[in-house]
């Protein structure tokens, strides 16, 4: 599995000779992305027939270009609409919808663009270089080290309770327990389903994201002109392209924050079914905890944009490791491309990089020249599609409620998918007028149930015992760094509110 840089110069010149598919994936990604409940496995699923009638390196390179724009597409909803187009995205609406309120919908598109290319460009050549390396991450990191990893990404809800501790804790504790609603990991036994047999297999994804994030937001613009404010309506009419333009040099001046979110990206991305979603929290949670301006995510900060949009881009090209170099699917898209492979009669494992270089190191060439061609295909359209947020909420939400429930009924075929997705719609518009915070309800949505089927497993090792949780050299090493970093943003808090509460105190004495 050595790596010649001839091969590499090769491998790029050859994937630009597959522009032709290239271009339309990328289109076809960005509008699926776009639209909720829609995914890059569910439109290849729909095309594998033509991907199976394909060489299968051309059928490769039009997978790794659909899967790869479908991810940036994601974010353009939840920047505009605050309806986030996948679970990778759900992150993004925390600082990128705040932005477009204020009228700074053209910046925030502009910044995500880049943030997401550079992130996925950055950790394509990085996956391609050190393939070997990467590939053994998932040997390490098992139940344990996971469980840590879902704390991380669930401590976010803490410091989203910092603004409200009551409040925050509540809704973060909500969602955890409509989490665990369904079939029991271990004896299949239903909680909390009501005698409703599609929640059996837990509570669907897709229609509580949809339902919480974007049919609520629906009911709350209803009541304004529009989703921009209008007191800042005014900024978004003088915008132009040097907005947009200003935008792509805020994120340039961002790159350390780009490169290190993104590596967390990557790094989630290598293990099997970890998933975008969890990368996107893990980035967001350890941008804030080190960030000197905590206070300001959530209110239209740069870096509460760039860490999520980095983290989940990252994520694309980690979840192809484990395919290629031993077989395992990282993700549902990657487990599509497999079967394709197979179909074709290829044998996956190390063999593959001295039989077939091309097929093992061409996804990653062709998800590098993806990128690429993405950022000057995609930039000069933000400032068009920013004007979605001047539409009159009379039109806009009807269109968002009809999209998201269509969306909602997309990933299992079932009208009961979009009641749930209504019922959703009515907790996050309620949550939002009560003060109760719809994000950290939705953290526990996604990763309570990935947090207990780590936990369970870990216990059905060591036969109940607890002490399996510090039993591993790298899981104690995370729980350090969980500790300190929960201890790291308590301490910042704490000395920022001391240096508030003196410079207040300063002018009376």
């Amino acid at each position: 599995m050595e790596f010649d840089p001839a091969i590499f110069v090769d491998l790029i010149a050859r994937a630009f000779s597959f522009w032709w598919l290239i271009l339309p994936a990328i289109v076809l990604g960005l509008v699926v992305g776009a639209v909720p409940g829609f995914s890059a496995a569910n439109t290849i699923i729909i095309l594998l027939p033509l991907t199976l009638s394909m060489d299968p390196e051309a059928g490769l390179v039009f997978m790794v270009a659909l899967y790869a724009s479908s991810r940036m597409g994601a974010g353009i909803p939840a920047i505009l609409v605050n309806i986030p187009g996948t679970a990778g995205a759900a992150a993004t609406p925390f600082d990128g919808y705040p932005m477009a309120q204020q009228g700074r919908a053209h910046q925030a598109l502009s910044i995500s663009f880049v943030s997401s290319v550079a992130g996925g460009l950055l950790t394509t050549i990085i996956a391609l270089l050190a393939m070997p390396w990467l590939s053994q991450v998932a040997k390490y990191l098992h139940s344990v080290e996971m469980i840590v990893i879902m704390l991380f990404g669930i401590s976010l809800i803490a410091a989203i309770a910092a603004r409200d501790t009551l409040k925050g804790l509540i809704a973060g504790f909500f969602g955890l327990m409509i989490g665990l609603i369904g079939a029991d990991v271990i004896y299949a036994t239903p909680r909390g389903t009501f005698g409703f047999l599609e929640l059996y297999d837990r509570v669907p994804l897709i229609p509580a994201l949809v339902g919480l994030f974007a049919i609520s937001e629906a009911f709350a613009v209803i009541e304004r002109r529009a989703i921009v404010r209008d007191e800042d309506r005014a900024r978004f009419d003088e915008a132009g392209w040097a907005e947009a333009w200003e935008g792509v040099k805020i994120a340039l001046t961002k790159w350390w924050h780009i490169i290190w979110t993104s590596l967390i990206g990557l790094i989630i991305g290598v293990v099997p079914g970890a998933g975008a979603s969890i990368a996107s929290f893990v980035a967001y949670q350890q941008s804030r905890t080190y960030s000197k301006t905590p206070e300001k995510y959530g209110t239209g900060h740069v870096e509460g944009l760039v860490a999520p949009e980095s983290a989940n881009n990252g994520v694309t090209s980690g979840t192809l490791v484990p395919l290629l170099v031993i077989g395992i699917p990282g993700g549902a898209t990657a487990a599509i491309m497999l079967v394709v492979l197979q179909y074709h009669g290829v044998t996956i494992g190390p063999a593959l990089f001295m039989t077939h270089p091309e097929l093992a190191y061409g996804p990653f060439a062709a998800m590098a020249v993806t990128y690429v061609l993405m950022i000057f295909f995609i930039l000069p359209l933000a400032r068009y599609m920013s004007k979605v947020t001047v539409v009159s909420t009379n039109y806009m939400a009807p269109l968002v409620i009809a999209f998201t429930l269509v969306g909602a009924f997309v990933s299992r075929d079932y009208i009961f998918d979009m009641y749930l997705a209504l019922v959703f719609g009515v907790i996050g518009y309620v949550a939002r007028k009560t003060g109760y915070h719809v994000a950290a309800i939705l953290i526990g949505v996604i990763l309570g149930p990935l947090l207990e089927t780590y936990f369970l497993r870990a216990m059905r090792m060591s036969q109940g015992d607890l002490s399996i949780l510090f039993s591993s050299t790298l899981g104690n090493i995370l729980w350090v760094c969980l500790i300190a970093s929960v201890g790291a943003s308590t301490y910042m808090d704490w000395r920022r509110g001391r240096r508030e509460r003196a410079a207040q105190e300063a002018p009376a004495e």
